[in-house]
C-alpha cells in the first residue's frame, strides 16, 4: 500500500454511542489523509451505523459477541486480515483482547491507549492523560494523530446520512403515515441502568402537553426498552406512537432523521440523534456531558446542578434519583422552546 493510501482498520467500540463518537476519528484521519482506505471491525449490530458513515469503506462484522475471549477465532480472524494489507490499526477499546486481532493480522503500526498488558500487541502504545482528554471523542481522536499533537479545534462532529428511499421505506413499514404534525421524538430507555433516566411518568407528561400543542409523539428504544416506553405510553394517555423493539436500528436511525425535536436521556439514541443534527435535549443525571456531551450544535445538554452528582452509579447510591426526579416537565418545556428559537 502506497504512503499516499493508506489502509487502516479500526478495532470499534462495542456501544451504539461510542461508535457514533468514533465517526469523529474517521472525519479526522480523511482530512488528514483524504486517500486513506478506512475499514472498521466491530459488532454486526454496529454496520447500520458503519454504513451511513460515508468515510467507512468497509465494515467488518467481529463474529463473536461482547466478553466473549474466543482466542481460536480471533486468531483465525487476524490471518485471514493479513489480505487487507493493512497499514495500521486504531485500538479504540481498552480491553487486552481486543488488541490481539491487529497483532495476528501482522499490522506494523498498531496504535492505542495503554491498559491491560498490551505491552507487544501494540507497538504504538499512548499513555492517556484523563485530565487533558476529559472527553470520550477527545481520546478517540488523539489516536488518530502523533503522540501529544493538538486535537483540531473544533472538534469534528458525527454527521450520519441517510437514504430518503430507506427513510421512506422504514415509514412504510412501521405504518407511519405523514399527519402534517411536528414529530417530537422521545428517548426514554437507557442500557447503563435507571440512574441514567428521566422518570416515565415526567416523558409521559412531556408528550401529552407537545400533543396538546400540535406535536406527534414517537417513542423510540430498543426490545430492552419495550418496558418504559409502555409506561411512558400509559402515563401520556395512550397518544404515543411506540416504535420501541419494533425496528431495527437502521430503521430506528432513519425515522430519527425524521424528528423535529428529540428529547433523551444520556443512551446511544442521544448520539444518533446529535449525528442527524436534529434540535435535540439531552437530559444528564448520574452522568457528566462534559465527559460524553451529544455532538452537535443543534443539541444541548440540561442537568441539575446537585452536590451529588455525577455519581457514574447505575442506580442512585442515596436512594431519591434527585437528579432526574426534580427534573421538571417545565423546566423541560422551556428548554424546548428555546432550542425551537
Amino acid at each position: 500500500m502506497s504512503p499516499s493510501a493508506p489502509a487502516i482498520l479500526i478495532i470499534g467500540p462495542s456501544w451504539v454511542g461510542d461508535m457514533v463518537m468514533a465517526q469523529s476519528l474517521f472525519v479526522l484521519l480523511k482530512q488528514r489523509q483524504p486517500s486513506s482506505r478506512i475499514h472498521v471491525l466491530a459488532p454486526g449490530w454496529t454496520l447500520p451505523l458503519l454504513e451511513r458513515m460515508p468515510e467507512v469503506e468497509r465494515g467488518i462484522e467481529m463474529p463473536l459477541g461482547h466478553g466473549r475471549l474466543g482466542l481460536a477465532e480471533r486468531r483465525r480472524l487476524g490471518q485471514e486480515l493479513r489480505s487487507g494489507h493493512y497499514d495500521q490499526s486504531i485500538v479504540l477499546p481498552n480491553s487486552w483482547k481486543s488488541a490481539l486481532v491487529p497483532w495476528w493480522a501482522k499490522i506494523p503500526q498498531r496504535t492505542g491507549w495503554r491498559g491491560e498488558f498490551r505491552h507487544g500487541l501494540l507497538n504504538d502504545l499512548r499513555r492517556l492523560d484523563k485530565q487533558a482528554l476529559p472527553m470520550t471523542v477527545q481520546r478517540f481522536l488523539a489516536l488518530g494523530l502523533p503522540t501529544d499533537a493538538a486535537l483540531p479545534d473544533p472538534l469534528p462532529q458525527p454527521r450520519l446520512h441517510v437514504d430518503p428511499a430507506l427513510v421512506e421505506q422504514a415509514r412504510a413499514d412501521l405504518g407511519l403515515a405523514k399527519s402534517g404534525r411536528p414529530v417530537l421524538a422521545l428517548c426514554p430507555g437507557a442500557e447503563f441502568g435507571p440512574s441514567k433516566q428521566w422518570p416515565a411518568r415526567h416523558y409521559g407528561e412531556l408528550a401529552a402537553r407537545r400533543y396538546a400543542d400540535g406535536w406527534e409523539p414517537w417513542l423510540f428504544g430498543s426490545a430492552n426498552d419495550c418496558d418504559v416506553c409502555s409506561a411512558v405510553n400509559a402515563a401520556s394517555g395512550g397518544i404515543c406512537r411506540d416504535l420501541a423493539g419494533k425496528t431495527s436500528l437502521g430503521q430506528a436511525l432513519d425515522l430519527l432523521s425524521l424528528a423535529d425535536q428529540v428529547v433523551s436521556n444520556d443512551s446511544g439514541l442521544m448520539h444518533v440523534a446529535a449525528a442527524l443534527d436534529r434540535p435535540m435535549l439531552a437530559l444528564f443525571g448520574s452522568t457528566d456531558p462534559g465527559h460524553t456531551p451529544p455532538l452537535s450544535d443543534r443539541a444541548q445538554s440540561l442537568s441539575l446542578e446537585l452536590d451529588c452528582r455525577p455519581c457514574f452509579k447505575r442506580d442512585c447510591p442515596l436512594g431519591h434519583n434527585d437528579c432526574m426526579e426534580k427534573l421538571t416537565v417545565g423546566t423541560v418545556l422551556e428548554r424546548l422552546e428555546s432550542l425551537a428559537e
